[in-house]
């Protein structure tokens, strides 16, 4: 079982830990810390980026660099959930692009826990780009 908590320290600052005992600062003001939604799309970025590097390099792929960005819409109305989420991916190196775009949607369709949750209420798209050299 994981487990995580969030602990209230001023206005609408919360330092939020989990079992692996790394701490994060939110805030819900965006002042001095990532809002909750913000950490919920460095979370995509980070899940995804993790599942293509691991697959590259499978693949022996001779990658130099993975980045991951998101741009996102919410809901008008509260809650004020993600409802579209675009994926830029920007891969270094000398890969095949057949490799790369098959592990962005290996990640997209079956690996990324945090995509699949996110596919509840959000359309999720994605480009990649190359950065050669």
């Amino acid at each position: 079982m994981t487990e995580a908590r969030a602990s209230w320290k001023r206005n609408q600052e919360f330092e939020g830990v989990a079992g692996s005992g790394h701490t994060i600062l939110l805030d819900g003001d965006k002042k001095a810390g990532n809002s909750p939604m913000e950490l919920v799309l460095i979370a995509l970025c980070g899940c995804t980026g993790y599942d293509v590097v691991s697959i590259l390099g499978k693949k022996r792929e001779s990658f130099t660099s993975v980045e991951v960005r998101a741009e996102a819409e919410r809901a008008a109305n509260p809650p004020t959930v993600y409802t579209e989420i675009k994926l830029i991916y920007r891969v270094g190196g000398k890969v095949s692009h057949k490799a790369v775009e098959d592990a962005v949607r290996l990640s997209e369709e079956k690996y990324c826990s945090v995509a699949a949750m996110l596919n509840k209420t959000a359309k999720i798209s994605y480009r990649i780009e190359y950065v050669e050299g």
